[in-house]
């Protein structure tokens, strides 16, 4: 009897999506659509199926990114923590926890090779930019205050992975530093 070969379309973008995610966090942008395709174990017509071109590609892996960095923050925030600057509380702590997803996408490879470039890219950034402006403007914490510990904590987390820069310690004592700056009413 013949096996029958199910397809799985999520299933097939989704293991792209990750394998070209973990290929840009290494390589950067300069990733090829065939290496994504072996690395994924699909063809690269079967990529171009699920992802038009090779730009398409690097902006649903930018998109996806984003959105599960969001999923991670909005997921840290504490829900008895009712005290302005608990958002931001989140932000530092998945940023500046050690989370693989965070340091990957704020990873000096990631931010500096030309991804405002990628057509198609710059929409999506600016999306998200407004985004996390509207997430921290509910926080209760003046715009100056949530500039400079968010901004921190994101250098924090791109020197994190490039050790000996920051090494753990000092990275879970720059967290503590910036988590305490959240909660003191400073006049900027």
């Amino acid at each position: 009897m013949a096996t029958e070969h199910v397809r799985d379309p999520e299933g097939t973008r989704a293991a792209i999506l990750q394998h070209a995610e973990s290929l840009v966090a290494t390589r950067g942008l300069k990733v090829s659509l065939a290496d994504v395709a072996k690395a994924a174990g699909v063809s690269k017509s079967g990529l171009l199926h699920h992802f038009a071109s090779r730009n398409a590609l690097l902006c649903a892996v930018a998109d996806h990114g984003m959105r599960a960095f969001i999923d991670d923050v909005v997921r840290d925030v504490d829900p008895g923590d009712r005290e302005p600057g608990a958002r931001l509380r989140a932000y530092v702590r998945t940023l500046c926890g050690g989370s693989a997803r965070a340091m990957a996408l704020f990873s000096p490879t990631t931010l500096s090779n030309g991804i405002i470039a990628v057509p198609g890219m710059k929409p999506l950034l600016e999306a998200d930019a407004d985004w996390w402006r509207d997430f921290f403007a509910a926080d209760g914490l003046s715009v100056e205050h949530v500039l400079v510990v968010r901004h921190a904590a994101e250098g924090i987390a791109a020197a994190s992975a490039v050790e000996p820069y920051l090494r753990d310690t000092e990275r879970r004592v720059a967290r503590d530093a910036l988590l305490a700056l959240t909660h003191r009413a400073i006049s900027w």
